[in-house]
């Protein structure tokens, strides 16, 4: 089975800038993996016709060379005389190792380009605007279902914005495969692309000085669902501040070490009350960690390590819970059907089918800090996927102030920290942008998310 089969009801995202892990979302575009990286696959794979006379490049500004940390404006070029739809999915990597993400995309403002995040292993995936934060290490830019643009004949580009890593990788390899269809929503008839790129890295200047110390804002220690001071054992924490980190990645496969969740990425590590955290994101400017198991309740010190220097002491809020949604637009709660169908209002997000929740609609709500499992999950593991662990305490959820039914609660399995809380809409709510609020253990998460309701 290719790469990104599993995915094709792919995990979700649109965190914003909270957590790097991921939650399930169904948008028009390429599953992860087919951009022709050796060991995945190409549009090759599903896509069946004879040789065509067009080509797929990709032009850099330059000679094929990077800067770390430089960004550079890529244009994708598909042409095929015969062919009237078109499709292209990339990616970078280190040369040396194939499997390594090399760097980060941006989409075009044109709506034409969009991002498709994945686990290693490509069993679940996200699209979007940005991979920084959702915490699966491998990253791809591909068409978007306007960018398709059926019915222009020839040739079409794309452009993005593609930022090298922020130290020398030495040789970094882009792949890409194109697709130039006749539209007849087949995959018969179709014609299909491939090239790849080695760049080489540009002289970098002097060695710099000595790394500075890194600092977390005041009041940067929260919740990475909610944005709230409050956190817990096992929830999901965002550090904000300067500093923090001299790369941007997220955890890939090799930095787990016996299904353990890694302590530190690339010189960067995080203590909360003295004891080790589990990174999964890092930036100059944030850091995205599970909180270790504590039984400790009240303010304790934060500390972030780069390469030797230790920050002066945050403070995180702990909690026995710290129960809070993931959120879309920065308002609304991330939530899906049980099909995986996005339950949000119409035109959220551009190009994406949502639908609001209807009375009577099982909604699965994606969120962080609902305390212990029954079987346990311990912080600095994967959760597994059978037995399921579900929450342990009581959970009760409110739409628009009215209960509703909640009719399960339990740990994603395979994602740490992140919980589904599936909830039944209750008859009687009105239409409109409704408050959605759980509480468990006494603790409720924010009044001010929403869920979306029509009739």
């Amino acid at each position: 089975m290719r790469p990104g089969t599993f995915a094709r009801i792919a995990q979700a995202a649109a965190i914003g800038t909270a957590l790097p892990v991921l939650l399930l979302a169904y948008l028009s575009g390429l599953d992860a993996g087919v951009s022709g990286v050796p060991g995945e696959d190409s549009c090759t794979r599903c896509h069946s016709g004879p040789a065509g006379s067009g080509s797929v490049t990709v032009t850099f500004p330059g000679a094929l060379t990077y800067t770390p940390g430089a960004r550079q404006h890529l244009v994708v070029i598909i042409t095929d005389s015969a062919e009237k739809r078109w499709g292209f999915q990339l990616t970078a990597r280190q040369a040396n190792s194939t499997s390594t993400q090399a760097g980060t995309f941006a989409a075009s403002a044109d709506g034409y380009t969009q991002l498709v995040c994945t686990q290693t292993n490509f069993r679940s995936q996200a699209f979007g605007n940005t991979c920084a934060t959702n915490g699966m290490p491998l990253e791809y830019i591909e068409h978007t279902q306007s960018g398709s643009r059926l019915g222009t004949a020839g040739a079409v580009t794309f452009e993005f914005d593609w930022t090298p890593p922020a130290t020398n990788a030495g040789n970094l390899t882009v792949y890409i495969a194109a697709l130039a269809a006749n539209g007849d929503n087949s995959e018969h008839g179709d014609h299909t692309y491939t090239a790849k790129y080695t760049l080489t890295p540009a002289s970098v200047g002097p060695t710099p000085g000595p790394t500075p110390v890194p600092a977390i804002s005041s009041g940067g220690v929260v919740n990475a669902a909610s944005f709230q001071p409050g956190v817990s054992a096992g929830s999901w924490v965002t550090i904000q501040g300067s500093n923090l980190a001299g790369s941007t990645r997220a955890w890939s496969s090799s930095d787990f070490a016996g299904g353990a969740l890694p302590t530190e990425l690339d010189g960067v590590s995080v203590k909360i009350d003295g004891k080790p955290a589990y990174v999964a994101f890092i930036s100059p400017a944030q850091i995205n960690v599970q909180a270790p198991a504590d039984s400790a309740l009240g303010p304790v010190p934060v500390e972030v390590t780069y390469n030797g220097s230790t920050s002066p002491p945050g403070t995180a809020q702990l909690q026995a819970v710290s129960p809070a949604f993931f959120l879309w637009s920065g308002k609304y709660a991330v939530a899906t059907r049980p099909d995986f169908s996005l339950a949000a209002g119409a035109g959220l997000f551009q190009g994406v089918d949502t639908v609001p929740a209807k009375p009577g609609d099982v909604v699965i709500l994606w969120g962080t800090g609902f305390g212990a499992t029954n079987p346990a999950v311990t912080p600095g593991v994967v959760p597994p996927a059978n037995p399921v662990a579900n929450v342990a305490n009581p959970i009760t959820v409110t739409i628009g102030n009215i209960a509703a039914t909640v009719v399960g609660a339990a740990v994603s399995p395979g994602i740490p920290g992140l919980y589904q809380i599936a909830a039944q809409v209750p008859d009687s709510v009105p239409d409109g942008d409704l408050a959605v609020v759980a509480q468990v253990s006494g603790i409720q998460s924010s009044s001010s998310v929403l869920l979306s309701v029509k009739r």
